[in-house]
């Protein structure tokens, strides 16, 4: 993965309760009692009864609900990352680097709606102060973007001048909207189709020329 860490959004043994065998289930269960319901209609007890754990059992692994939402975050943004990395890693072309990037957005939600559902809608329902540390989660997936568009400035693909940070802005702000725009359509198209033209959008704003 990165070299950003994501540890200090939790507080005590957050390494020891994520070896803990039910945390993982914990946090799928989330993401789909809070699809289902809603952040704020998703109560600790639902999370407990869809993960097939006592209600004590919640509260050994997180403090309250709104922990489990950053922790979920945390934990699907932190394979999101190691998946694209992982996909870019054999690519020296920051174009390519960056259609892979947008693609993998598109599929890995595509394939997760409830997960879809949660990123799209719920987290922008949140308070101030969750927004605050969601956006601190954020920071990891940013410097993957900044990363592919410094390495195709450098490497003659986008424009030499291309600001970076409002590139990566203009990047998150395109695939997340087009994902929003998606869910709230109920899925009636294929998302992973559209990364093409996206890319080629995307692209084009970079100053990228055949």
């Amino acid at each position: 993965m990165n070299d950003y860490s994501f540890s200090h959004l939790l507080e005590g043994d957050s390494k020891v309760k994520k070896n803990r065998p039910k945390y993982n289930q914990i946090i799928d269960a989330a993401v789909i009692v809070i699809a289902e319901n809603g952040y704020h209609q998703a109560q600790v007890s639902k999370i407990a009864k869809q993960a097939g754990v006592a209600d004590g059992t919640i509260y050994l692994y997180f403090k309250n609900k709104e922990d489990i939402l950053i922790s979920l975050f945390q934990e699907k943004m932190g394979e999101f990352v190691e998946t694209i990395r992982q996909k870019t890693a054999g690519i020296e072309s920051a174009v390519s680097k960056l259609f892979m990037l947008v693609e993998t957005h598109f599929l890995l939600l595509s394939q997760n709606d409830p997960l879809a559902i949660v990123t799209q809608l719920e987290l922008r329902q949140s308070n101030q102060d969750l927004r605050l540390k969601i956006n601190e989660v954020l920071k990891g997936y940013l410097q993957v973007m900044d990363e592919i568009l410094e390495t195709g400035i450098k490497q003659g693909e986008f424009r030499a001048d291309l600001n970076v940070r409002v590139a990566r802005q203009m990047i998150f702000g395109t695939v997340d909207e087009v994902v929003t725009n998606w869910v709230m359509s109920d899925h009636k198209y294929d998302l992973v189709a559209l990364s093409k033209t996206v890319h080629g959008l995307l692209i084009a704003a970079c100053g990228y020329r055949q």
